[in-house]
């Protein structure tokens, strides 16, 4: 059980990526609902943002709070 849903982590990460590099706003808000992150994977996800300077994008991100 714990496999799968280290699986659907990785997945979920992974889209994510997409959609900043797609720049891709909706989709972007929809996978992050309600989600924390830890510090590392936050900041990751903001330099990958700022290669397209998007600043709805960077915003979204900025919002995301973080896992304690």
């Amino acid at each position: 059980m714990e496999a799968n849903k280290t699986r659907q982590s990785i997945a979920n990460f992974a889209a994510i990526k997409t959609a900043i590099a797609n720049n891709e706003k909706q989709l972007l808000k929809d996978l992050l609902a309600n989600q924390a992150m830890q510090e590392l994977e936050k900041s990751y996800l903001i330099d990958l943002a700022k290669l397209s300077n998007d600043p709805t994008i960077l915003q979204i991100l900025n919002d995301i709070p973080l896992k304690k």
